[in-house]
Parts: structure tokens; C-alpha cells; sequence
């Protein structure tokens, strides 16, 4: 493993760190909660060495076209203004934060942080070269979020411990991971107070 020397154009992405993303919430991620805790470390990181740090949340009216009573797959979740679609209240989120709202209109959806938002141009003006990414859930908007931003010209470094998946169908979370990994994602530990790239997770089929 090699030490990741963090610098000017590098940014943290936290995706969806939502109460309802959480467990008890109305879409929870099993052990989501795990999360926390390294994403914090990652934000104080990020913070002191004067790096900005996004933050995307689903922004959902009323009657979302992902949720069941419109014929998507999800129950209702992340309703805009409500305790479900605010950040946890454990995520330290630094006050110059910059927040991304997504799917805010009833026809829409996006499990990507990139897509509709003008994400991707925000972060190239202000210069952004390499994204962390971590968040909820693996195997949705993490990976979509990833996925898009490769294809954006980002180098995306995947935050692992920052990371849990929904799991609708076992080995999801796995499979994810092996797809962000085959696109050019380069997985990410904490390790002494900063990353280092596993490079033998790079092996996964």
C-alpha cells in the first residue's frame, strides 16, 4: 500500500449521508451507521489541509417517481424539508460545505451526485482534479456517482470504510465495487491519519 499525498485539486464527495439512508430510517442501509465515523476522520482531513469538501443529498418532492405509489421501486424517502432528508446529525460537516440537492422534481430521478446537478462543472472551475467519494449506499448512488465521474475526467480515489451497501440482491455491495474498480476507481483506506491506496483490491473479478 502507498501513501496518497493530499493536495490543490483534490475534493471530498459525501454521498447521501441522509437520515433516511440511515438505519431506522425509511430506506436504511444495513450498517450505514459504520459509515460515520470514517467519513468524519475523512472530512477533518479534507478541512485541514484547506480542501473543499461536497456533500449530495436526495431532495424529493412528495410524490418522487422512485417511490411505490408512482411506480418506483423505493418506498417514500429523503422528502425534501423533513427529518429524513437531512445529513445525519453526527456527520460533521464542515460550515463551508458545499451542499449538491438531486431528483427534486417529481419526473426525475438521479442515484448519481453528477447527474442534473452541474456537479461536475462547479468542480472543474474550482479546479478540481481527483474526487474522494464515500457515502450511502454502494451499489446505488455511490456507484453511479463514481461512475459518472470518471466518465466527467475525474480521478476518483473510492473511500471503502466510508462506504455500505443496500443488498437487495447478496453480493450487490461486491459487485459494485469490482465495476467501479474495473472503470478506473482506485480503492482508498484511512491509515495514519491519511489514505493509502489498496492496490490488491484492484483483483477483485
Amino acid at each position: 500500500m502507498s501513501a496518497i499525498v493530499l493536495g490543490k485539486g483534490d475534493a471530498l464527495l459525501i454521498v447521501d449521508l441522509q437520515n433516511d439512508f440511515l438505519p431506522g430510517g425509511s430506506l436504511g442501509v444495513p450498517r450505514g451507521d459504520l459509515v460515520i465515523d470514517p467519513i468524519n476522520t475523512l472530512i477533518a482531513l479534507y478541512a485541514s489541509r484547506g480542501l473543499p469538501v461536497y456533500a449530495s443529498r436526495d431532495w424529493h418532492p412528495n410524490d418522487h417517481c422512485s417511490f411505490a405509489a408512482q411506480g418506483g421501486p423505493w418506498p417514500p424517502h429523503c422528502v425534501a424539508d423533513t427529518p429524513g432528508a437531512a445529513f445525519s446529525g453526527l456527520l460533521s460537516l464542515p460550515q463551508d460545505a458545499i451542499v449538491i440537492s438531486k431528483a427534486a422534481t417529481s419526473h426525475e430521478d438521479a442515484y448519481s451526485a453528477f447527474n442534473g446537478t452541474g456537479l461536475a462543472r462547479s468542480m472543474l472551475a474550482d479546479g478540481v482534479k481527483r474526487v474522494t467519494v464515500c457515502g450511502l449506499a454502494t451499489d446505488y448512488c455511490v456507484l453511479n456517482t463514481v461512475l459518472d465521474g470518471i466518465d466527467a475526467g475525474f480521478e476518483i480515489l473510492l473511500a471503502l470504510e466510508g462506504t455500505r451497501a443496500v443488498e437487495v440482491t447478496p453480493g450487490d455491495g461486491d459487485r459494485a465495487i469490482a465495476r467501479m474498480l474495473s472503470h478506473g476507481a482506485v480503492p482508498v483506506r484511512l491509515s495514519g491519519g491519511g489514505l493509502v491506496g489498496d492496490l490488491s483490491l484492484g483483483a477483485l473479478p
